[in-house]
């Protein structure tokens, strides 16, 4: 999956994304740079999820924001539709903008307190689709329809609803602007078990009515599982394994995705105790 070429145009809505270097300078004159990102390459097709899995500091969602415009990237290179966005100025990545969309982890920090859900929702829709007032109200009355909200939420501050009500307002704003791509950066890791599932079932509804592709960056192996068509295992900044998601879950090939399928829990007591126990051998043997 590594490689140094510019990657070849891709006109069909696709993201590429090849020998990605992202560094962070560190306070003081003779503090070498941190590489929180290096030599990355993946691509994703339309209408499918990418998982991109790895722990805490493994830099996932740097991956993420430097798709989305939100962190300098050092070297290499990130396409989309055949356009090379890398190093876009303000200006055209607004343009980028509603054809990229993100689902935040915490969807209560990302929803504006002060606004109502209709002005949340609407808000896109005037600024990047250049829409009326009465047109946008249509469209958020639709998507609140879509996400399974009731009507009367267009009046209502995000306050007044559920963490998983919340995701589905965050859900229905990035698709808003009808984008192709979606990065959800640990959409569901804030959520209880029941609420996760319902709104993985909804990710995936949508993707299936709408052909919309996920980057979907997680700690969670099995959730990634669960959701993704590929995955990739991101560690140290490094992807050390990508395939298809049956076989890089159930015939694993690097220790550190072993680590991570150990770790993450299953209902089964029995099994769960296997797994702490390969876990231990694992990290005994690194």
């Amino acid at each position: 999956m590594m490689t140094t070429t510019t990657p070849a145009p891709a006109t069909d809505g696709t993201l590429r994304v090849s020998d990605l270097r992202v560094t962070y300078r560190k306070r003081g004159l003779f503090t070498p740079a941190y590489t929180a990102i290096d030599g990355v390459s993946f691509e994703l097709k339309p209408g499918r999820t990418l998982g991109l899995v790895g722990e805490s500091g493994s830099g996932k969602s740097t991956i993420g924001r430097a798709i989305l415009g939100l962190t300098r990237v050092a070297g290499g290179h990130i396409s989309y539709d055949g356009r090379d966005i890398t190093h876009l100025p303000l200006a055209r990545r607004r343009e980028v903008s509603t054809q990229i969309q993100v689902v935040f982890q915490d969807p209560y920090s990302s929803l504006n307190p002060s606004l109502t859900v209709g002005d949340i929702l609407t808000e896109p829709l005037l600024a990047l689709r250049r829409m009326t007032r009465a047109e946008a109200d249509g469209i958020v009355r639709g998507l609140l329809d879509r996400v399974s909200l009731p009507a009367n939420a267009v009046d209502r501050y995000p306050r007044e609803f559920s963490g998983g009500q919340r995701q589905r307002i965050a859900i229905a704003r990035a698709l808003a602007v009808s984008p192709r791509l979606v990065v959800c950066d640990e959409p569901t890791s804030a959520l209880d078990l029941t609420t996760q599932a319902q709104v993985l079932d909804l990710m995936a509804e949508l993707q299936r009515d709408l052909g919309v592709s996920y980057l979907f960056i997680s700690h969670d192996l099995a959730v990634v599982r669960q959701v993704s068509h590929e995955v990739a295992v991101l560690n140290k900044g490094r992807i050390v394994e990508f395939g298809p998601t049956r076989t890089v879950t159930e015939t694993p090939a690097d220790d550190y995705t072993r680590l991570l399928l150990a770790a993450a829990p299953v209902p089964d007591p029995r099994l769960q105790q296997e797994r702490r126990l390969a876990r231990r051998a694992l990290l005994a043997g690194a």
